[in-house]
């Protein structure tokens, strides 16, 4: 087929890379002729447009080129800028389509939220786009699988550095978290030490453990995982005993955002977004009040989650972004659709954009968890792929 225009977002939070993504489409379409059209605040910039008013189309709409795409793979977060939208599910219609009817259903709060999935195609359509590459992770790209049903070229890159997405077994800003995870602990380690505390670090997994439990391999740190809910004594026994052997008399434990123990109960606060989440209050606090109260222990309490995404990609981030763009666009020169760029088997591999319905992707606890000890399984390697799982 011929493709003349391509539109490209990202949506939900953003992590390193997402620029090298935008800027290697740009420079691959600049050599077939190929303009490439930035929706701006990921799918809010097709729900909320008014391409007839000046001031909206230039809020949502950004054409992009080789010169205001040259430098921003340098940098991390998003150039196009994000947002947390669901078009099939908004809380409200945008002032200029006030009058217009759109299907309705119920939210998670039973509030009355409509389906705008017309209007997000009307857009396409005006803005001729052949195709529309959608970069996000879980959230963002159950709502490229319904635009694919819908009939639209769709073409899916996944990026989330909970690694969580289906079907991949690496997403982009997943290194990069690793990496600012690791070595944020690596220095606070001397506070931790120098005052004899317990340490307890958050970081981010509402459903999966993967940041968690691929820091805590490579840091040799306790973990504790939403995959696993753990008995509290036997994790705070382990930690007086990690604090007993260390010659300085400190201890460290790692939790997942969305980690608990038997009997917890996660606390969640503000008004859930568009795909019914809610920030979760933070259970490193909690955990560190069980141990001041049993262990009498002081402790330092760290939340390493939004530092985690900020900042410019490590290589890996940048090699597999541009890997993922570079597999995109060939995708789309081959007339192909409804895919997204994966690592499978180790392998590059463009697969099916994963079905909504069957959520996240999680830790296997029987094979990559250690429940005995609160840490990843190092043995039985011999033959996986580099990040230690299968898609």
């Amino acid at each position: 087929m011929s493709v003349h225009r391509i539109g490209i977002l990202t949506g939900g939070g953003d992590v390193p890379g997402l620029n090298a993504v935008i800027k290697t489409v740009v420079y691959r379409a600049s050599e077939i002729d190929c303009e490439v059209i930035g929706i701006r605040r990921g799918w809010e910039g097709l729900t909320h447009v008014d391409l007839a008013e000046p001031a909206s189309r230039s809020r949502y709409i950004l054409p992009l080129n080789r010169q205001n795409t040259r430098t921003i793979d340098r940098t991390g977060g998003t150039f196009l800028h994000s947002s947390r939208t669901n078009p099939s599910k908004m809380k409200g219609v945008p002032a200029h389509l006030q009058g217009e009817s759109f299907p309705t259903g119920t939210g998670k709060d039973g509030s009355t939220v409509y389906d705008l999935s017309s209007q997000v195609l009307k857009n396409l359509e005006a803005l001729g786009l052949d195709y529309l590459v959608a970069i996000g992770g879980d959230d963002t790209l159950s709502y490229a699988s319904r635009l694919d049903a819908l009939g639209f070229n769709v073409i899916a890159i996944p990026k989330t550095m909970d690694n969580d997405v289906r079907n991949t077994e690496y997403c982009i800003g997943f290194s990069t978290a690793i990496s600012r995870a690791t070595e944020a602990i690596e220095r606070q380690r001397t506070t931790v030490g120098s005052h004899e505390r317990i340490g307890v670090f958050r970081v981010f997994g509402r459903d999966a453990g993967y940041t968690a439990l691929y820091t805590s391999y490579v840091s040799s740190l306790r973990c504790c995982i939403p995959e696993y809910v753990f008995p509290l004594d036997k994790l705070l026994s382990v930690i007086a005993q990690d604090k007993a052997n260390n010659p300085s008399n400190y201890a460290l434990v790692l939790l997942s955002e969305g980690a608990k123990w038997e009997g917890y109960e996660l606390r969640e606060k503000g008004e859930a977004d568009a795909f019914g989440h809610r920030k979760k209050a933070n259970v490193g606090e909690d955990l560190a009040g069980e141990i001041q109260r049993a262990l009498k222990e002081e402790t330092i309490i760290s939340d390493l989650t939004y530092d985690l995404r900020s900042g410019s990609p490590d290589f890996i981030d940048k090699m597999v972004a541009n890997t993922f763009a570079g597999m995109a666009m060939d995708c789309i020169l081959e007339g192909r659709k409804g895919l997204m760029m994966a690592i499978s088997g180790g392998c590059y591999q463009a697969v099916p954009i994963p079905d909504p319905k069957l959520g996240p992707r999680k830790v296997e606890v029987a094979t990559m968890y250690n429940t005995d000890r609160f840490r990843p399984t190092y043995h039985g390697k011999l033959g996986l792929p580099i990040f230690l799982t299968r898609a």
